[in-house]
């Protein structure tokens, strides 16, 4: 196989409402003490931007790979929010720079946005793209039977959706018996786990993505929700959140599942955090922490 990089003529109107610079100017007035994690530059770790995955028929769909340089490593996938409607790949590169150097395949996937294309097409587009760094594994210098999904936001509802939906070829654009779209782990960055619940606040952002409000989509509202596929094949949560209840609804419900397949889940919470504390300091560090550790734990503990 090799790899195709987007054409610097390819554009694609986009949402960028939801920035990085946005989210801090939006945060800094209820917590003045943060700051924008430093982008660093890593000696053991390769980055290559803008990898095609997925060619559809009007333009590609493309990855950021940030490779440990060390052979076999697990991998893990990371997933931006944005309301299923902006943000962009970018937005992980510090995160997913920084547990490569722990020794892990990183990788900012891009995919369909509201906008562009309604659910499930972006759930379809990351197990597209989890097949397609399995069948590079070795130029990834990865094990594919390791592989781990990152989501933050509306990012983590899409990862734990993806993780529960293990083999489930409904959620598969293209079946095929090659390579497996399953992952072995989930880590949920304050993203919800039920689109209706007592505790969750959905609306406007998740009427736009799933084609219609809760009164005229019931079904997709419930397809959609990581809650009701919850069951003994899911593999390992992590649960990392800030203190806002809203971007917790179904975690709680999703565990006592867990828990009767003796399936292992953590919760780990920020406190006094933004809701997008993953791309803040002072919470970048100890999310970081949280996150190689569980990794380290079900990949290469003995």
């Amino acid at each position: 196989m090799y790899f195709t990089k987007v054409s610097a003529l390819q554009n694609i109107l986009k949402d960028t409402s939801y920035s990085i610079n946005s989210t801090f100017k939006k945060y800094v007035k209820v917590f003045p003490k943060i700051k924008v994690v430093k982008t660093k530059k890593f000696n053991n770790v390769s980055q290559t931007e803008n990898i095609v995955y997925k060619k559809l028929n009007y333009r590609n769909l493309a990855l950021d790979a940030f490779i440990n340089k060390d052979k076999n490593n697990p991998a893990v996938i990371l997933i931006h929010g944005g309301g299923w409607k902006s943000g962009n790949k970018s937005h992980m590169h510090n995160l997913a720079k920084n547990i490569a150097t722990k020794g892990y395949s990183c990788f900012a996937i891009e995919y369909r946005l509201a906008d562009e294309a309604k659910y499930p097409k972006g759930i379809y587009d990351v197990k597209s793209a989890i097949k397609f760094i399995k069948l590079n594994a070795k130029r990834f210098h990865t094990d594919s039977s390791k592989v781990a999904i990152l989501g933050a936001s509306s990012g983590a509802q899409m990862a734990t959706l993806v993780g529960t939906t293990n083999n489930n070829i409904k959620f598969e654009e293209e079946a095929n018996n090659v390579v497996s779209a399953s992952v072995k782990a989930i880590i949920n960055l304050d993203g919800i786990l039920a689109f209706k619940h007592p505790d969750s606040k959905e609306g406007k952002m998740a009427s736009l993505w799933l084609g219609g409000s809760f009164r005229d989509k019931p079904r997709i509202w419930k397809e959609a929700s990581p809650l009701f596929h919850t069951n003994k094949n899911t593999p390992p949560i992590l649960f990392i959140n800030s203190q806002f209840k809203r971007f917790h609804a179904g975690r709680d419900d999703v565990i006592k599942i867990l828990d009767n397949y003796a399936i292992y889940s953590q919760v780990e919470t920020i406190p006094n955090s933004p809701h997008t504390f993953w791309l803040f300091q002072p919470y970048f560090n100890d999310t970081l922490k949280f996150i190689t550790q569980f990794l380290n734990q079900k990949f290469k503990a003995n």
